[in-house]
């Protein structure tokens, strides 16, 4: 089956209904265009999206501003999820940082609670569920042809990759490949946590908590909406790190009884943290993009967020990029399409590229930088960033960017005159 549209404008197709893509979509349709977004999942909330996300007064937010969500993000995040506390392995606090009153630099909200707030706010049927990729073939002339593992084959002239670490769509301009960073982790969780975890409760605090022991092991402890707290308990390791240390990663218990002899160093209170979780342990590890990451422009397809610069979660930086890429695009193919178009398309998409190679590439080295600092063995402990400085600074940024976009604005306005 083949599915088609007019020519009068065109065609769009983002890959990847995660919060890259669909801020992206609600941007676009917010400047009228219309845009289709396919995503392999079989819904909104047919997976568990992951844990909590900060979004920067600087990049995610400024984001939901352009998509006109920026209230409704207010009215779901939790500025006190900002709260930070560094331990080492024996629990003994090294550092601490609380958020002071009206400080909303990085609130933290859950991610699935974000892609359903996106997901909500866009016109019904704008993303195709249960649509896996499976390849992109060129045309000729910058067009494409979508083909889905359904069968399901559609044209476009404008394919924009949001699909992550593994895309499909970025070998059509990189033939750049994630490496692994060398650390694993595993993510568990903890329910109901202030009434059956009140130990794991006053750890946390109201925010994050992070603790190594500076020999390369680590437990991350994030406050979740709903009484929840995500922990990822990592490690050095290589991908398949459970096959050496003997490990089944179906049964909780074969896990345990690693991760025991693994953190058997660490105070009996911090080992509670990787032993007394609910539900099954799920293994992830560490990828990374090489950064920086630049292409030439390949007419009709260009990439925004993991697909473009994955990197290290160590600054929370990714999603934040992520959904500005998706703002920034859009908003520079709105500049192309419509009655009076500025650019072309090809040039407003280069435009895009140029400005997003420059924004990401510092920043995704340094957070790859930071993850291997945090699980270097050493005699020094790795402390944390000034917070309210990095809050300040977010702030800042952020006004200097709307500035930056008045002073564009008005020199379009003087250019039309």
């Amino acid at each position: 089956m083949t599915n088609s549209t007019p020519r009068s404008t065109p065609r769009i197709c983002v890959i990847g209904g995660g919060p890259a893509g669909l801020t992206c979509a609600r941007v676009l349709q917010g400047h009228g265009i219309e845009v289709t977004v396919y995503d392999a999942d079989e819904a909104v909330d047919s997976r568990d999206p992951g844990g909590t996300l900060d979004l920067h007064a600087d990049s995610g937010q400024i984001a939901l501003e352009d998509a006109g969500l920026l209230d409704a993000f207010v009215a779901r995040a939790r500025p006190e999820g900002q709260a930070k506390t560094r331990r080492d392995h024996h629990g003994t606090v090294l550092a601490e940082f609380t958020p002071g009153p009206g400080d909303e630099a990085a609130p933290e909200i859950d991610r699935g609670r974000l892609r359903r707030m996106l997901f909500d706010h866009l016109r019904p049927g704008t993303v195709r569920w249960g649509h896996r990729l499976v390849r992109v073939n060129p045309l000729g002339d910058g067009g494409h042809l979508l083909e889905f593992a359904d069968g399901t084959t559609v044209p476009a002239d404008l394919v924009i990759g949001a699909d992550g670490a593994w895309s499909k769509v970025r070998p059509l301009v990189s033939d750049a490949a994630p490496r692994h960073l060398g650390v694993c982790f595993l993510d568990a969780r903890f329910d109901e946590v202030d009434s059956r975890h009140p130990e794991v409760a006053g750890i946390v605090g109201a925010g994050h908590m992070f603790s190594n022991d500076n020999d390369g092991r680590a437990v991350i402890l994030q406050r979740n909406g709903d009484g929840v707290v995500r922990g990822y308990i990592a490690f050095r390791a290589a991908p398949d790190w459970h096959i050496a240390a003997g490990v089944d990663l179906t049964d909780r218990e074969s896990i345990r009884a690693h991760l025991v002899r693994e953190f058997g160093h660490w105070s009996p209170a911090m080992r509670t943290l990787i032993v007394r979780n609910d539900g099954d342990y799920v293994p992830r590890s560490f990828w990374a993009l090489p950064a920086p990451l630049t292409w030439d422009h390949v007419p009709g397809v260009t990439l925004i967020g993991d697909a473009a610069h994955l990197m290290a979660p160590f600054g929370g930086h990714g999603a934040n990029l992520a959904m500005l890429d998706g703002a920034e695009l859009a908003r520079a193919v709105s500049r192309a399409v419509g009655p009076d178009p500025a650019t072309t398309l090809d040039e407003a998409v280069t435009h895009y590229e140029s400005a997003m190679f420059a924004r990401s590439g510092e920043l995704a080295a340094s957070s790859n930088d930071a993850l291997v600092q945090f699980f270097a063995t050493t005699d020094e402990p790795d402390l944390p960033p000034d917070h309210e400085q990095e809050h300040r600074d977010y702030l800042a940024r952020a006004e200097a960017y709307r500035r930056e976009r008045e002073r564009d604005r008005g020199r379009g306005e003087r250019a039309e005159a």
